[in-house]
């Protein structure tokens, strides 16, 4: 039975639910820092807006309190969000014969979550033309980005009245943890986030966040090269 645009959408919007236990706790963190360092709320939102990337905010927001330059802050927000360029050359075989004006949504759109969401339902859904394919994808941030604004907002007007003990951190690593480990299926993929991991644990006190940057370059080098040996020995053995 085909599946219709409309119920992908709604497949997709399901899907993008449970996000929201994570999402909603970090974006209010946002507002809250947001707001510490400077930023009144109607700022706060306009950062969100424009920028919607929370990596990239929160590395914004930290060095600007630390007086980095300010091109070292739009340097290091790019890197952080240098993984976008990759999201969206890993969507273009599925969603790149969509309008033009759907492309440049599904740009905007292109966050952690509904890459993580699109990409591991595409690869199941074989079956899916471009159009249930747009639709899913828009289906999985209906619910995630206007809560994302919603709760920018909450953040920033209710700011440093959360008790610490709240601990609301908790959400970032979280997200991360759950958007990734689903997709940890290969040997290269485990060597990539394994590289990654040991290189930013050994390279976290350089200064300006560039342990992070680094270890970032190690874990794709070593991810590649993974790849590289395995083609190699599948070749021998065929």
């Amino acid at each position: 039975m085909t599946t219709t645009p409309q119920a992908a959408y709604w497949q997709g919007f399901r899907d993008g639910l449970p996000f929201l236990l994570v999402i909603m706790p970090f974006s209010v963190l946002f507002g809250v820092v947001a707001t510490e360092a400077g930023l009144n709320v109607l700022e706060a939102l306009t950062f969100s807006v424009v920028v919607i990337a929370g990596a990239a905010q929160f590395t914004a927001l930290h060095l600007l309190q630390n007086d980095t330059p300010t091109l070292i802050v739009i340097l290091s927000a790019l890197a952080v969000n240098l993984r976008m360029a990759m999201y969206s050359a890993s969507l273009t075989p599925h969603l790149g014969a969509a309008p033009i004006w759907q492309r440049a949504l599904v740009a905007y759109f292109t966050v952690d979550q509904s890459y993580a969401l699109s990409i591991v339902t595409f690869d199941k859904r074989k079956d899916w033309g471009v159009a249930q394919k747009v639709a899913y994808f828009f289906g999985t941030v209906t619910p995630i980005c206007p809560m994302w604004y919603l709760m920018t907002i909450v953040g920033a007007l209710i700011g440093s009245t959360i008790p610490p003990e709240f601990a609301l951190d908790f959400a970032l690593p979280i997200t991360f943890i759950a958007m990734i480990a689903p997709m940890l299926r290969s040997v290269p993929h485990l060597i990539a986030a394994g590289a990654s991991v040991t290189g930013s644990l050994l390279l976290a006190g350089l200064p300006l966040n560039m342990g992070l940057l680094l270890a970032a370059v190690i874990g794709m080098a070593a991810g590649a090269q993974a790849e590289v040996w395995m083609s190699r020995k599948t070749g021998e053995t065929a």
